[in-house]
């Protein structure tokens, strides 16, 4: 996709040029800051990093390490608070929400995956989906049915009863990919999903993230460090200098 121009610095918001104002926005960033505590220094990680991610649309998010991506994401998925800026989730600004609701939003509305998958060793692949889904409020029998229908469009019903010890790593990954997307989140933020697996594998897994994102109408934000899987997703955004531009 082509990018628009946007003026470089501080506050440029990074958007599709195809997309209109009108566009279902999953997520925004805008004019995030954040920075910690290094010793007697003050390290600056972003300066007012902006972005906009639109529903069904997977922007790979790259930089070097230490550049901000992790935190950037932990910041877009509310697990963490920016100095300054402001976070929108559907169109609802988050940064001054209570714990509460925040907790709700993540809940119902964002999911993750980490380059680790965290799956839970004392239950089933089935059961680590279903947790999320009960979680949020759906019965058992529902969970269950939705959970099971995931593993089928991975092709994995034949490992649903099987705890993660007994998957290989590609297995676990799209478990957890799986899980993810059990709510429908509208918004997925990925850290290296792939980081772990070797190249096939990590293809056949992302190639089930962009089917979902694609079949939900999610919009994702996924950290690499792999040029070539950056390069299958929608747009590339570069974390410089503590701001967000088109890479």
């Amino acid at each position: 996709m082509n990018e628009q121009t946007h003026p470089q610095g501080q506050g440029a918001s990074v958007a599709p040029s195809n997309h209109s104002i009108t566009d279902d926005v999953a997520l925004g960033l805008s004019e995030i800051v954040h920075s910690f505590d290094q010793g007697d220094s003050r390290i600056m990680v972003l300066q007012g990093a902006s972005l906009t991610v639109f529903r069904g649309e997977i922007i790979a998010l790259v930089g070097p390490s230490g550049a901000g991506k992790s935190t950037l994401l932990q910041i877009a998925g509310l697990l963490e608070s920016a100095d300054a800026g402001e976070v929108e989730v559907g169109g609802v600004p988050c940064s001054r929400l209570s714990d509460d609701k925040r907790t709700e939003i993540r809940r119902r509305q964002l999911g993750f995956i980490y380059q680790f998958h965290h799956l839970l060793p004392e239950f089933s692949a089935l059961e680590n989906i279903m947790v999320p889904q009960m979680i949020a409020g759906l019965s058992k029998a529902e969970a269950r049915l939705r959970s099971y229908e995931l593993l089928e469009m991975m092709a994995l019903e034949a490992r649903a009863f099987h705890r993660p010890a007994q998957l290989s790593g590609g297995e676990q990954q799209r478990v957890a990919v799986a899980r993810a997307i059990a709510n429908l989140p509208l918004v997925l933020l990925a850290d290296e999903p792939t980081g772990n697996l070797d190249q096939k594998t990590a293809a056949v897994v992302f190639d089930e993230i962009v089917s979902l994102v694609r079949q939900t109408g999610s919009g994702a934000l996924v950290a690499t460090h792999d040029p070539a899987l950056a390069r299958r997703m929608d747009r590339t955004i570069l974390i410089r200098d503590g701001v967000l531009v088109p890479g």
